[in-house]
């Protein structure tokens, strides 16, 4: 019996001591979360790193993670075998891939003379490139991503890389699965608001049922003739 193959894919994120490798910045965190045929598992990969250098103050304000904090965490070279084998052959999952697949590939460069590559072990999947195109001229940030799909990040008030990761996860889904809504309308559009549903009592008075009278009845009958007769009983028509 043939087995279906399952698609995997992992949302990846990280945190870095600064926006660039090539001035020797580092990454301080990863956070990975798996999907299953586009369903969320249980399965994490989520690792502190010491970068053995400063963070600069400019990231602190964004992540919050302090040198004191990763002074007892691993380097990368202790848990780059566990990474590589968790992403291994799985479509990987970014916002503004360049970025975390700029500093991921720096890393396993200081690690050996003929290193191996991100692309080398998984294929990637830029969300923020997707999104441009589907949301040409709108702000495609995340922050922004989850205001228009109606993703609830009220508790992300700094960035970590398992949380956006897993933010990221929901956003994915969505934006590439289908309507956020049943009209999927922009947050930019004129008068456009989130809509709840609201359940009406059983105990309200009923709704007043108005009837047409003798003269309305014919009226419509005489006019669905008319649609006939020039239809030729098609009464939907295309252009």
């Amino acid at each position: 019996m043939n087995s279906i193959k399952q698609q995997r894919q992992v949302v990846l994120d990280t945190e870095t001591t600064g926006i660039n490798p090539k001035e020797g910045h580092k990454i301080i965190e990863i956070g990975c979360v798996e999907l299953i045929n586009r369903r969320l598992t249980q399965n994490r990969f989520h690792v502190y790193l010491n970068p053995d250098r400063e963070i600069d103050a400019g990231a602190i304000e964004v992540h919050g993670i302090t040198n004191d904090f990763l002074e007892d965490k691993p380097r990368f070279a202790d848990v780059v075998e566990d990474f590589m084998t968790f992403t291994h052959d799985a479509e990987l999952i970014i916002h503004n891939a360049p970025f975390d697949v700029g500093f991921l590939n720096h890393e396993l460069a200081l690690l050996a003379k003929n290193p191996r590559t991100i692309e080398s072990n998984s294929s990637v999947f830029d969300t923020l490139t997707f999104a441009r195109k589907k949301h040409p001229g709108a702000r495609n940030s995340l922050d922004a991503l989850c205001k228009r799909y109606g993703i609830d990040n009220s508790h992300r008030d700094l960035h970590g890389a398992l949380l956006d990761a897993e933010i990221l996860a929901d956003v994915y889904l969505i934006m590439t699965g289908g309507q956020a809504s049943l009209l999927d309308v922009d947050e930019h559009a004129e008068g456009s608001q989130q809509q709840t549903i609201v359940r009406l009592s059983a105990d309200r008075p009923k709704l007043k049922v108005i009837r047409c009278s003798e003269e309305e009845l014919l009226a419509h009958q005489q006019r669905l003739q008319k649609i006939a007769k020039v239809s030729d009983g098609c009464v939907w028509l295309q252009d």
